[in-house]
């Protein structure tokens, strides 16, 4: 069997993929090895770059609860602010429960041309180092162009060299769900003075985001650049966290097990020949919030536009179009965790980060994807700034980085 494009994940990044392939015309095949409907566990969270994509993609998201802005906490200063509105990007983000999201979006590939292949493992096939398409429920499919959308580092990605870099920062997080009265709030919730059990300081925060279904998504996500990574334990930093908001939020019990999950921040290889990764799988996670839904279906997009015009290219451009709209931006936000791996710093950080209004706008804007190559004004200045400064420091801070 030959098909224009395989697809391997049926996530948001491989959906997006598919779609975009489908609507141009292009046979599209996609395999993931969890059923129709499954959950991924995820924040949920959506920010104005990620409803952006979406509406780019057309996708009805009446089902999706609405999000106005974002709260920042840093110990007893909290900020409340709205997104901000800009030409690339609505006012707006949302919370929307990846079980809905990701049938929305393998909904619209289905109806879009794509055929979907469920509970069934995909694996590249190989020709020497170029890939001509994967092997799948014991057949093997010819594709001109495979797309690998499969989350954190696997089997495939130890396949194809595109595993993540070894000494680059990555991060872990957790969530559950819980009932509250404030499930309609408008805003998500990010406290960035997270402190552990015996009361040590974590690169990384807390989040409470209203589902606006009755409930919340509550969890915590932790930088590796951290002294003790290694021995953090996340089901107590988490029920650390939920000490702190559950009589703001009127929380009840936990309505699951709480779930982790590992964020992927860097791959030592996007594309090769007959094959490009995107979303998590590409290492397109920002290590400043842990956001990757917004990269990943820009990324889907981009990489079956790029095969839609010419196939044969398509690889190299889009690795390349791909850096040029991210790698600045990701790579800052690599040396910043390696910064904030160092406690002092981290304190004296987080004070500044929502220490005046102009100043947590900024915060607002990295919290909310909304900077990278294209950001005018003061944010887009401040990036560039701080990429040439870390950029200095960079060699200091991971010589100096504590023993995980």
């Amino acid at each position: 069997m030959h098909v224009d494009v395989a697809v391997i994940g049926a996530g948001p990044a491989g959906a997006a993929a598919a779609i975009e392939a489908a609507r141009g015309g292009a046979k599209v095949m996609v395999f993931d090895k969890a059923p129709y409907g499954r959950d991924k566990v995820c924040g949920d969270g959506l920010t104005p770059r990620a409803v952006g994509a979406l509406n780019d993609l057309k996708i009805d998201m009446s089902d999706a609860h609405h999000i106005d802005g974002l709260r920042m906490i840093a110990n007893k200063t909290e900020r409340e602010l709205l997104w901000p509105g800009t030409s690339r990007f609505p006012a707006h983000g949302a919370v929307w429960p990846r079980r809905r999201l990701d049938a929305a979006l393998i909904d619209a590939a289905i109806e879009a041309g794509a055929e979907v292949i469920w509970e069934t493992e995909a694996l590249p096939t190989m020709d020497g180092h170029q890939v001509t398409g994967v092997e799948a429920g014991g057949k093997k499919i010819t594709a001109d162009l495979t797309i690998v959308a499969t989350g954190a580092p696997g089997q495939v990605a130890r396949m194809l060299g595109a595993e993540r870099v070894g000494d680059e920062p990555f991060g872990l997080a957790i969530r559950t769900y819980a009932e509250s009265p404030r499930h309609a709030d408008k805003h998500l919730e990010a406290c960035l003075t997270l402190k552990d059990e015996h009361g040590v300081s974590i690169p990384g925060y807390g989040w409470m985001f209203p589902a606006g279904d009755g409930t919340v998504n509550i969890g915590v996500g932790a930088l590796s650049t951290m002294k003790g990574f290694k021995s953090l334990n996340l089901n107590k930093l988490l029920a650390s966290y939920r000490d702190i908001v559950e009589e703001p939020w009127g929380l009840g019990p936990n309505l699951e097990r709480p779930r982790a999950w590992r964020l992927p921040m860097s791959a030592q290889k996007r594309h090769g020949d007959g094959w490009v990764a995107i979303g998590d799988a590409a290492g397109l996670v920002n290590p400043m919030n842990g956001e990757g839904i917004d990269y990943g279906l820009e990324s889907g997009m981009l990489a079956s536009q790029l095969f839609l015009e010419d196939p044969v290219t398509a690889p190299m451009r889009y690795d390349q179009q791909v850096g040029e709209r991210f790698d600045s931006f990701l790579r800052t936000g690599r040396r910043f965790s390696f910064l904030i791996g160092h406690p002092w710093i981290l304190k004296s950080g987080l004070r500044m980060a929502v220490g005046t209004d102009a100043i947590a706008k900024i915060t607002l804007q990295v919290m909310g994807n909304l900077v990278d190559s294209e950001t005018p004004g003061a944010s887009g200045r401040v990036l560039n700034l701080a990429d040439k400064a870390l950029g200095i420091a960079d060699p200091v801070l991971r010589k100096t980085r504590a023993a995980a």
